[in-house]
């Protein structure tokens, strides 16, 4: 059933469990791949995501070799998965799902027969600390019923349930028959080793509860008539990468899935980036959850106390700061992409847009009703006094470039955001501040933007001051204000992008790794938020044919279960990337409320992007 190295389970083929502490991703093959326990940054107890079985994983799946799916699919507006099998000997359901609301980690696997008689293979590897720590397992009974026990150092799990593996050289296997109208259900909970195991749950309750949580969350959405699948989709994506007790958004559940495969891009991205955050809490709060984005304001509020010049970029789930990068040699990588890493090194560099997007999405929070309380507002005037002490610093921009930092123009307009921002605080919500010298900052940002970093021979803003390379993230200016959507600057920077970034397939590249800005080995896959960016534009400037049918090729990327990876390989015609990335799931939200506010006037014929012209540097 499962595959390793070059012949790796493709990204698409996974579906995501959450418990709103952590996420799990499983196959469709029925092998729960990736769970780090007990949240989203800890180390991994089934990593053959990014390895082998070997690394940990949990198979549960029909024997017979010629088994089918027939269909797999979320239970509406939840994230409790359902794989219908089919064997010529019967079918069976499958049901996976995290109970949550249950203050303990937990997966559970309910497998019920619809018809004739299946055998049922099991096959469990639990590896603490990624992949590199077996753990002793023993067999008990508890009130009558069998269970296994994994324990290694601080940690330890408990599977439940009336049929329990057999162990073998480190692994445990086993199978069982399920007939029609039978009913298995397993559990494997993790606890810290040093407390008693838990109890076997009560599975029927658990499923009552989490459907009830999933949809109850759901019913707030406020709907998007278009794109309302899609969207509410994603908005629970980004519901499932919240930490429920921190507040805390994880940009991806998943490391060093490749956003090239057999290349060295591999990052770590379960960590909180206050830019991804920001932006998450802008497309919930459009679609009626100002609840959560309260939640992650008073996160982001913890998490960045104390001396402003200790501003990092990306937090741990909890607001720790110590994410130091490494590399993890135990693993092959995904479909053979290495290294494989943990932790983020780029919590190290100065990135001048973060404050910027910060504040725009505070704003909006004030903008909703949301008062300023006496810590919040002194903390962002903290910030703001960071932004002007780091004003003449160049920096690595929004792609977190390895190469030389630079005044890269989207950051500077984000700076310019961060005091228009201030500036309209003071001086239309009465917050104090002093509000003439945020005017002066921000008036001096804009004429220097508009001197250095747009070429008004080519009409066009430019990736940084003095090149004359494209960036996708131009895209955000008119998104802040900057300039206006239909501003014959901003559109002859769209004509720009689409010469030098579309691919063939018509998805915008983030910039052109050729030109070596990232200090990396050029070569990457298109960033969907990219073309969801440009969707917008397309809508806010009456392109509404362009922007339906990019959007409408966006989302046809999704998965069967409608989760986005971070970035898609057009030519392989398969998902890369972080899995399921919350930067593309935020940017479909966008995209689809920026075609649902489309005036009916601006229906226009399509005005066909540019053709990408040959390319060189």
């Amino acid at each position: 059933m499962w595959l390793s190295g070059a012949m790796a389970t493709p990204i698409e083929d996974y579906a995501l469990l959450s418990d709103l502490h952590t996420g799990a991703l499983v196959s469709r093959n029925g092998s729960i791949d990736w769970l780090c326990l007990p949240r989203f940054d800890s180390p991994s107890v089934f990593g053959a995501l990014l390895g082998s079985k070997d690394h940990g994983r949990w198979l549960v799946a029909p024997s017979a070799p010629g088994a089918r799916v027939l269909h797999r699919a979320y239970l509406d507006s939840t994230f409790i998965l359902q794989t219908h099998w089919r064997t010529d000997s019967g079918e069976v359901l499958v049901t996976d799902f995290m109970p949550v609301k249950d203050r303990r980690a937990s997966v559970v696997r309910r497998i019920e027969g619809l018809s004739g008689r299946v055998e049922m293979r099991q096959e469990l590897e639990v590896r603490f600390n990624y992949g590199t720590t077996v753990p002793w397992m023993r067999r008990d009974r508890q009130g009558g019923a069998e269970r296994l026990l994994a324990i290694a150092g601080p940690g330890a799990m408990v599977l439940h349930g009336g049929n329990i593996p057999h162990g073998s050289d480190h692994h445990h296997t086993g199978s069982f028959i399920v007939g029609e109208k039978e009913q298995v259900d397993l559990e494997l909970v993790w606890y810290p080793s040093h407390r008693p195991a838990p109890k076997r749950n009560d599975i029927d309750a658990c499923l009552a509860s989490t459907t009830a949580y999933w949809r109850n969350w759901s019913g707030l959405c406020v709907d998007s008539a278009r794109y309302q699948e899609p969207v509410l989709r994603s908005l629970l994506v980004l519901r499932a990468l919240t930490h429920e007790d921190t507040g805390g958004i994880v940009a991806a559940p998943t490391t060093s899935l490749p956003e090239e495969f057999g290349g060295t891009r591999n990052w770590d991205y379960r960590y909180c980036w206050l830019r991804d955050a920001a932006l998450t809490l802008e497309a919930m709060m459009t679609h009626g959850y100002s609840e959560e984005a309260l939640h992650w304001r008073n996160w982001l509020l913890r998490a960045v106390a104390g001396d402003p010049d200790d501003l990092q970029i990306m937090y741990a789930v909890d607001g720790g700061r110590d994410l130091p990068e490494r590399i993890l040699t135990q693993f092959t990588g995904h479909a053979g992409a290495v290294p494989v890493r943990i932790g983020n090194g780029a919590v190290d560099q100065y990135q001048a847009d973060v404050v910027g997007t910060v504040m725009v999405a505070l704003a909006r929070l004030r903008d909703r009703g949301i008062q300023e309380d006496g810590f919040s507002w002194p903390l962002q005037r903290a910030l703001l006094g960071f932004l002007e002490r780091h004003l003449e610093d160049p920096d690595h921009g929004i792609w977190e470039v390895r190469g030389e930092p630079r005044f890269f123009t989207h950051s500077r307009v984000m700076m310019w955001a961060a005091f228009d921002r201030a500036a309209r605080a003071a001086s239309q919500d009465g917050l104090s501040g002093p509000v003439e010298i945020w005017e002066a900052l921000r008036d001096g940002l804009r004429a220097e933007i508009i001197d250095k970093g747009y070429d008004a021979g080519r009409n066009t803003f430019v990736q940084s001051y003095g090149s004359s390379l494209p960036d996708a993230a131009l895209l955000q200016l008119p998104q802040v204000g900057f300039l206006d959507y239909d501003d014959p600057r901003m559109l002859g920077t769209v004509e720009f992008l689409e010469q030098e970034l579309l691919n063939p397939a018509g998805l915008l590249l983030r910039y052109r790794s050729e030109s070596g800005v990232d200090g990396l080995e050029p070569g990457e896959n298109p960033f969907l938020a990219c073309s969801f960016w440009l969707v917008e534009q397309y809508a806010r400037t009456g392109r509404s044919a362009d922007a339906g049918a990019l959007m409408d090729q966006l989302v046809g990327y999704a998965n069967e279960v409608g989760l986005l990876s971070e970035e898609y390989d057009t030519s392989g015609d398969r998902m890369a990337g972080n899995f399921p990335q919350a930067f593309s799931h935020l940017a479909l939200v966008r995209a689809a409320d920026a075609i649902q506010s489309a005036p009916a006037a601006a229906q226009q014929p399509s005005h066909q992007p540019v053709p990408p012209m040959e390319r060189s540097l």
